[in-house]
């Protein structure tokens, strides 16, 4: 059927490049800047490498940037944990679970954004209109993402629990293959993934985590780069950058959208619808108490949940040295 060759050929060479580089975790994908510093950055497809070159935030770097990409959140938040990372981008969720299992990891920045980008997806063909038709069947979702929390929060509030549904754990691009050739009725998932099905007509939304979840996004950092004053301060720059960054990318939509679409392989329409629904919407907030709370609700459902062994203290995981004047968490999200 052709339903399932568009997506599945857009992803392919990324899968193809993670898989050659050591499983399907990472890969490394070069260095910026020059220095005795060197800052290993941990990013997914599409995000905090591709907005920082875009936006020209990569020029005039006195260290050096390694990066490596990463399929989703919990993979690269493992290797923070075993320091061959010292600072990455992820969602809500995947900081909550590496607290759980006692990681060391700290959250260091966080941008808040809507949520209309994180969605539950069903071919366009499916007879499922509304989340409560979800009971009984098959979801694939990456174990431990952003799209975890979204899937529970929205069975939640249609009246069910994830244990009415039948979970499949899959990282993106075999969730892909499973959606796409209808081995699961639904995909719970994040942008660019989301456009990238959208565009390609391949499925439909079911619902979004607007009113749903947070809409918060991290960085989150080793605590041994933490303790280093070097790597503190490089990190301390390459934050401001990348709040830069991200504020470029409201007013440069189109621009960045040509910019990332060459970078990753994605198709124009696809990028830049996803630079719409999500991108640029991320306004830079602080680490503060409404987002440890909020972090802290996140954790503990999946402690209800026994999907995390214990009780998790989430201010535990949080460092504000980086705040500055920057504004709340709960500074609405831009669009």
């Amino acid at each position: 059927m052709r339903r399932r060759l568009v997506p599945a050929a857009l992803l392919l060479p990324f899968a193809l490049l993670l898989t050659a580089c050591g499983g399907n975790s990472s890969a490394d994908t070069g260095t910026d800047g020059s220095g005795s510093v060197t800052l290993d950055v941990g990013d997914q497809k599409g995000g905090s490498e591709a907005i920082l070159r875009a936006a020209g935030e990569l020029e005039n770097l006195h260290y050096k940037i390694k990066w490596s990409t990463f399929t989703s959140g919990p993979p690269l938040l493992e290797a923070v944990n075993a320091r061959a990372v010292d600072i990455g981008g992820v969602g809500n969720t995947p900081p909550v679970f590496a607290a759980g299992a006692g990681s060391r990891i700290t959250v260091v920045a966080a941008w808040h954004g809507t949520s209309r980008g994180d969605t539950i997806l069903v071919p366009d063909d499916s007879e499922l209109t509304r989340p409560r038709q979800l009971k009984g069947r098959s979801v694939a979702v990456a174990q431990g993402s952003s799209a975890h929390y979204q899937l529970v929060a929205s069975l939640k509030a249609a009246g069910l629990s994830l244990s009415d549904v039948k979970v499949k754990y899959l990282q993106p691009a075999d969730a892909l293959a499973a959606f796409t050739s209808g081995k699961v009725d639904a995909w719970a998932v994040w942008d660019p993934y989301t456009s990238q099905v959208l565009q390609a007509k391949q499925g439909r939304v079911l619902t979004t985590g607007d009113g749903i979840t947070n809409g918060l996004t991290f960085q989150v950092a080793a605590p041994a780069a933490l303790q280093d004053p070097k790597k503190a301060a490089a990190i301390k720059d390459y934050l401001a950058r990348l709040r830069r960054a991200t504020a470029w990318v409201s007013d440069h939509q189109d621009e960045w959208a040509k910019v990332w679409s060459k970078d990753t392989g994605l198709p124009y329409e696809v990028a830049l619808a996803s630079v719409k629904r999500t991108n640029s919407t991320r306004v830079a907030v602080a680490v503060d108490k409404p987002l440890v709370a909020s972090e802290q609700q996140i954790a503990d459902a999946f402690t209800e949940l026994k999907l995390i062994p214990g009780k998790v203290d989430f201010a535990d995981f949080v460092d504000r040295r980086y705040n500055g004047d920057l504004p709340p968490s709960t500074t609405p999200a831009k669009g």
